[in-house]
């Protein structure tokens, strides 16, 4: 086991260069970057805008605004007409873009294999506190999400498979279906509506993870704000994250107790319970543990995006997507190279429950 440990953390590197590679040549053709934003915001609104940007690079009271004729910059990009070319390269300059894309590409992975994610280039800050920053959020819903998930659907797919085609499986698979069909930011704009001063009740705060004075509170006045601020968002999100999770426990548990070996187990006048815990559990787990990756990373990372957004929720999700509008490539590359490092943890620490479920499992004894 070992010894597969060590290679799945060598794959690691080809896989997170490879994907950061991909990504940064597609960022390499996709129009409108870092400079046309300035340049853009240059033409639109005035001599504050640039000194704000890109720290008194130039005048834009000048050079910014002479007419130099740079034919060749202006056919580089749009809207930069009437500026100065040298001010041009001079942005350029600041944002990394007068080097080859190789080279910026190996300094870039160099800097990231130190966790030296550089700065933000248009909010004067380092790309790390950005993401320690909104880190808190990003793991009070992923984490919280996950494990309400899972504490629901397990019994609940378990409960249905010993009760199939019962009244109890039929209702609840209704609200099961129900449930994943609804989308989660539709669903949180209902609980607003009804729960957060929308039209109706003033039960729950509508925005943020805490109170404006949390820090004032008692410790366990701390927890129940903290908690009381999670109820819409989680329920949200919990809505229609377990309904997958239900129906695969229960099919799993469906297929493993028409197996001999389970009636064999009843033959010798086993308990329900022990049967179903004692032997059925172990085997029929091991699919919905295969899925566990993927949910966690969704929950974590791109699940809760509109939730985010919808309860005012500054998170991992949100800054992504705003660095990515914003064409914050510091930023962008830092979130990518994170999740990444997550996702491929998240696989292995996957594989690492198989073998402590079902030791029967032996990864080790696969060919290299």
């Amino acid at each position: 086991m070992f010894a597969y440990i060590l290679r799945r953390l060598a794959l690691m590197v080809p896989t997170i260069l490879g994907i950061m590679l991909i990504t940064f040549a597609i960022v390499q053709f996709a129009p409108g970057g870092p400079v046309e934003r300035v340049l853009a915001q240059i033409q639109g609104q005035g001599d504050g805008s640039l000194s704000r940007i890109t720290g008194g690079a130039g005048d834009l009271g000048g050079a910014a605004r002479a007419n130099s004729g740079g034919a060749e910059t202006n056919a580089r990009y749009r809207g930069a007409q009437g500026l100065d070319p040298a001010f041009i390269k001079k942005l350029e300059q600041q944002f990394g873009f007068d080097k080859p894309a190789p080279e910026r590409f190996l300094k870039m992975i160099w800097d990231y294999a130190r966790f030296d994610f550089g700065k933000s280039y248009f909010r004067d800050v380092s790309v790390l506190q950005l993401i320690r920053e909104r880190l808190p959020v990003s793991i009070s819903l992923g984490l919280w999400m996950t494990l309400i998930s899972y504490a629901i659907s397990i019994p609940l797919g378990i409960r249905k498979a010993v009760h199939d085609g019962s009244r109890f499986d039929l209702w609840t698979s209704g609200v099961v279906i129900i449930g994943y069909a609804i989308p989660s930011f539709l669903f949180g704009i209902a609980l607003i509506i009804l729960f957060a001063g929308g039209s109706f009740l003033q039960l729950f705060p509508l925005r943020g993870l805490t109170s404006e004075n949390f820090a004032t509170l008692s410790l366990w006045g701390k927890v129940v704000d903290y908690a009381w601020h999670m109820v819409l968002p989680l329920t949200a999100l919990v809505l229609g994250a377990f309904a997958t999770s239900t129906l695969l426990t229960k099919n799993s548990f469906l297929d493993e107790i028409r197996k001999q070996y389970v009636l064999t187990a009843r033959m010798k006048g086993l308990s329900e319970r022990r049967v179903l815990y004692g032997h059925v559990f172990r085997n029929a787990m091991l699919i919905v543990i295969a899925g566990f990756p993927a949910a966690f990373i969704s929950a974590f990372f791109t699940g809760s995006l509109l939730i985010e957004t919808i309860f005012s929720l500054d998170g991992l999700g949100l800054l992504s997507f705003t660095s990515i509008v914003g064409r914050d490539y510091p930023v962008v590359f830092a979130t990518l190279y994170i999740f990444s490092l997550v996702g491929l943890a998240v696989n292995l620490l996957s594989d690492l429950i198989y073998t402590w479920i079902d030791p029967r499992i032996d990864f080790s004894a696969r060919a290299t």
